[in-house]
């Protein structure tokens, strides 16, 4: 990140502040890694925004369709939506967590919660209609079938030793 030179020495110059002049550079690093550190104790990698956590996901392809799965560890399938519209698919949802320890002396009752979101480009306008979505031990997959025209305008090429 570059920052204009606005320190009292060196005006009328055209330098440009490096990294190192930045004085916030350090405060967002440690921010940084405080939020991705909350993203893991969810199991999830932080999506490089602040507070936003992004799940991992798989993608395939076939000649007839596009496959998305998507790891959601400790999230209920009712706490999940999936939302197709032209080209982009969006997983969004929320994460709940609930502990609670009753001993004879004291009561501990610990509660987190986080939402998550990740949305894919697709290399095509999909039909929301034909796409399909299953959950199964904290994976969620999506399949999405290509429209007969990006299906016609592909075709194998072969390879020929030179």
């Amino acid at each position: 990140m570059y920052w204009p030179a606005l320190r009292p020495f060196g005006r009328g110059k055209t330098e440009v502040a490096t990294a190192e002049d930045d004085p916030f550079g350090s405060f967002r690093r440690e921010m940084d890694r405080l939020f991705d550190s909350f993203g893991r104790e969810f199991g999830w990698p932080a999506s490089g925004r602040a507070g936003v956590l992004a799940p991992s996901i798989d993608v395939s392809e076939t000649d007839n369709e596009i496959r998305i799965e998507a790891e959601l560890p400790g999230v209920e399938q009712k706490d999940v939506e999936v939302v197709v519209a032209d080209n982009l698919l969006t997983i969004k949802g929320e994460k709940k967590s609930e502990k609670e320890e009753k001993k004879k002396d004291y009561h501990l009752v610990e509660r987190s919660y986080g939402g998550f979101a990740r949305s894919i480009t697709l290399p095509f306008a999909a039909e929301p209609d034909k796409a399909k979505a299953s959950f199964k031990n904290g994976v969620l997959t999506i399949t999405l079938p290509k429209p007969p025209e990006v299906k016609a305008k592909s075709r194998k090429i072969a390879v020929q030793a030179a």
